[in-house]
């Protein structure tokens, strides 16, 4: 098959990769220098005109702001097939507004919450709250529209610079996990679940970025967990919307069960390098891409490797603030492991940082420790001036399960 890829970040760069391997040609709009390796680059944001010039057999749409843009719409409406939600659907990311109160109407557990839109609304609706308080910006924020405020001062500061349309609310305590499916708008197929590691320092500290890293094992839930997931969060919101594409529902485990924290519409970055590395050879993705955008999902399923698999982010200096760009990697080729780039550029000295998130280095091993250690030997061969990453990816497992320790 031909396959376009919509997008220019490391979720999309795994995305060829897998397909490549499966003998499909690639093509990435507007791509980076990584899916370049294993297919052609259309460097253009038009993307009708894009597909209009190459006729793909199927179009996979990697980040959420062409999804609220409408790009699906556009896609079926001159007949071409794409994975994704509508426009409509796709404000369950586009506003958190719209998200809490779809889960509110159709049951979907969540933290408790207020909706505002003003600042003066903002601070008021904090004496309903203890602390610690979460303030959400409404509105799409790659990741670093959330505040956890441990401090009044702290959640005031949080609604002066997110607002005025927030959602502020509780805290919950618990494990994130990250659970994704497939779906045909009837039908899904569940991923395995990945944890993701937001904020820019160890021990989750500092301020959210657009994720550090994440890794995929599968005993991160329980089959009994999956299911009530499944059951009483996935299930109601494809039900209620016909949703399409990917649901990613970033899940809270508390002692009440699980809770929603945030519903994605699209593949989570980085959680999709560690899982599609994790994706079993025998697994046929595109078919299964296929089978979703054509509404045939019913039966399908999706085998995994037993291995856990981890991905370490490398961010450029300075972020998630100002990011300083064009610093020369070094070490990519030799370092032992996949290694699928974001935030890089051609240039005269060779590849060169171009964005926040640099380079996602992903490896696999007989078990999580395992995995751990060969992902962090590789990026101990990978070197670009004020490169900053996370050193405890993967070690909330470690401490869950003792007998990798």
């Amino acid at each position: 098959m031909k396959i376009l890829i919509i997008g220019s970040g490391g979720r999309e760069h795994a995305l060829a990769w897998r397909l490549a391997k499966e003998g499909h040609t690639i093509f990435g709009a507007p791509g980076n220098p990584g899916i370049a390796q294993v297919g052609r680059v259309l460097s253009t944001t038009d993307y009708l005109a894009a597909a209009s010039g190459i006729e793909p057999d199927l179009t996979v749409v990697g980040p959420e702001a062409p999804l609220v843009a409408g790009i699906v719409d556009q896609f079926r409406a001159r007949g071409l097939r794409i994975v994704g939600p509508d426009q409509n659907t796709a404000q369950l990311e586009a506003s958190k507004i719209h998200a809490k109160d779809f889960m509110r109407r159709t049951g979907i557990p969540t933290a408790r919450f207020e909706r505002v839109e003003s600042t003066e609304a903002g601070v008021a609706a904090l004496d309903h709250f203890h602390f610690p308080v979460v303030v959400k910006a409404d509105g799409l924020a790659a990741g670093k529209g959330v505040v956890i405020a441990h401090l009044r001062e702290e959640a005031e500061r949080a609604i002066r610079s997110l607002g005025p349309r927030l959602v502020i609310e509780e805290f919950l305590e618990g494990e994130e996990v990250s659970f994704i499916v497939l779906s045909d708008g009837r039908s899904f197929v569940p991923f395995e679940a990945t944890q993701d590691h937001k904020t820019i320092h160890d021990g989750d500290t500092g301020p959210n970025t657009g994720g550090m890293g994440a890794y995929c094992d599968g005993r991160i839930l329980s089959i009994s967990e999956s299911q009530i997931i499944q059951d009483t969060i996935i299930e109601p919101a494809i039900r209620a919307t016909g949703f399409t594409g990917f649901l990613y529902a970033g899940v809270m485990m508390t002692a009440d069960g699980p809770k929603v924290l945030e519903f994605n519409v699209r593949l989570g970055d980085p959680e999709t390098q560690p899982l599609l590395h994790r994706l079993a050879p025998d697994t046929d993705f595109a078919e299964v891409l296929m089978r979703a955008a054509t509404g045939s999902l019913a039966g399908s399923t999706l085998g995994w490797k037993a291995e856990p698999s981890v991905c370490v982010v490398l961010a450029a200096a300075g972020y998630p603030g100002e990011v300083r760009k064009g610093d020369v990697i070094l070490g990519i080729e030799n370092c032992g492991a996949e290694v699928f780039q974001a935030g890089t550029k051609p240039g005269e000295r060779g590849l060169e940082t171009a964005g926040g998130r640099v380079l996602g280095v992903t490896a696999s091993g007989g078990d999580l420790r395992s995995a751990i250690a060969n992902a962090y030997a590789a990026v101990e061969r990978i070197h670009f001036e004020g490169m900053q990453y996370r050193r405890d990816i993967g070690r909330k497992g470690l401490k869950r399960w003792p007998d990798t320790i």
